[in-house]
């Protein structure tokens, strides 16, 4: 099987079995995802969505955030993993929102990257899930199933598979790929136990194909 074979069975199986696959971050606009992304680093989806009502029902926009201190809003995450630093990163971000891009959410991956907090992955979600831009955010999700599967060959870092990634999916569908391969990894091919008997493209697999072997 070509590289190319692969990638056009695994974009055919995921078109069919997950057609509307989607964030499971809960949000209303923009600015709201860009708190949740920022707030789910090394946190779950479901303990964001359980912190961000409170949140966002006192600070709806940048404007009412840059106005808070990093003490204020750490009351509302204090539940999230590394509170300090993202609480420091939250303001900072909705400040740098309300000096340069007038409060609201710029669509640029470079210019995404100047707010605190805000590195590429996030940059990512947010051009490809609000703005429906081909950017492929590359998660620890998005990165260990590439590397089992075959996607990528030796990559060592999320931006290798980045490229990768992206030079192989249709531009049209990068935006939707992102959440496949992240919803496969947390529920199908897990970190420490995957479900390979469970998955719908083991035949593609190269690390199914070694587990059979062994």
């Amino acid at each position: 099987m070509t590289q190319k074979e692969r990638y056009e069975r695994l974009i055919a199986y995921f078109e069919k079995e997950r057609p509307t696959a989607q964030s499971e971050l809960v949000y209303e606009n923009a600015f709201q995802l860009l708190v949740a992304v920022i707030l789910s680093a090394q946190c779950t989806d479901k303990r964001v969505n359980m912190t961000t009502p409170a949140l966002f029902a006192a600070y709806p926009d940048a404007q009412a955030m840059a106005a808070a201190t990093p003490e204020e809003i750490f009351s509302y995450i204090h539940s999230i993993s590394y509170p300090n630093n993202k609480s420091k990163h939250l303001v900072g971000m909705a400040k740098k929102l309300v000096e340069d891009f007038g409060g609201e959410v710029p669509s640029d991956v470079d210019e995404l990257q100047t707010l605190p907090g805000v590195g590429r992955k996030t940059a990512n979600v947010i051009a490809s899930v609000v703005f429906n831009l081909p950017a492929l955010a590359v998660d620890t999700h998005v990165f260990r199933v590439a590397n089992r599967i075959g996607l990528t060959k030796n990559s060592k870092s999320p931006l290798q598979t980045e490229r990768e990634l992206v030079k192989h999916i249709p531009e049209a569908k990068i935006p939707i790929a992102h959440h496949w391969l992240i919803l496969h990894g947390r529920y199908v091919c897990q970190a420490r136990k995957p479900h390979c008997t469970e998955c719908g493209i083991s035949e593609l697999c190269d690390f199914f194909k070694l587990k059979s072997k062994n």
